[in-house]
């Protein structure tokens, strides 16, 4: 009688644990039916191409937009960005795994940063990168000396 009694509890628990989530067969081991396909992949970080690029007041470095790229002299080298919030609106992040464009080899170093929510920020000579929205055309330094913080990125493409 014990025996009976506890299948027909079993069976009323299986039907009530059944109705309020979905269980297929093998999920207790971790494993999905067949006919299921669960694929689990890492974050990819998108490459951003960068190079030099000449202007008005010489050879910067830019995207492959051409947007002139700038770092913030409030920043801590190889460490964090300390443009936040409306900061980022007027000086968006660089982001993405700087890369020199084919053919360029530039004489800094490129690398990345990590911000918060998993966001890779990219970095030449260990700053931070960021592009200016005042800058409304390809080539344009507008930005360089604002608010006697941010700076343009010089030099020249070594031969290669």
């Amino acid at each position: 009688m014990r025996t009976a009694l506890w299948v027909a509890g079993l069976a009323i628990g299986l039907t009530a644990c059944s109705s309020a989530s979905q269980i297929t067969p093998g999920s207790a081991y971790g494993t999905a039916p067949a006919s299921t396909t669960t694929t689990h992949a890492a974050p990819m970080t998108e490459e951003t191409a960068v190079t030099v690029r000449k202007t008005a007041i010489g050879d910067v470095l830019v995207n492959t937009k051409g947007q002139t790229l700038y770092w913030y002299a409030k920043d801590v080298k190889g460490e964090k960005s300390n443009c936040t919030a409306g900061c980022l609106t007027t000086w968006p992040a660089v982001t993405g795994k700087p890369v020199a464009a084919a053919g360029v080899k530039l004489n800094g170093v490129l690398g990345t940063i990590s911000r918060g929510g998993g966001v890779v920020q990219a970095t030449y000579n260990g700053y931070p990168l960021y592009t200016y929205t005042g800058d409304t055309a390809a080539g344009r330094t507008s930005g360089n000396g604002a608010g006697g913080e941010w700076h343009v990125i010089t030099g020249k493409v070594l031969e290669g």
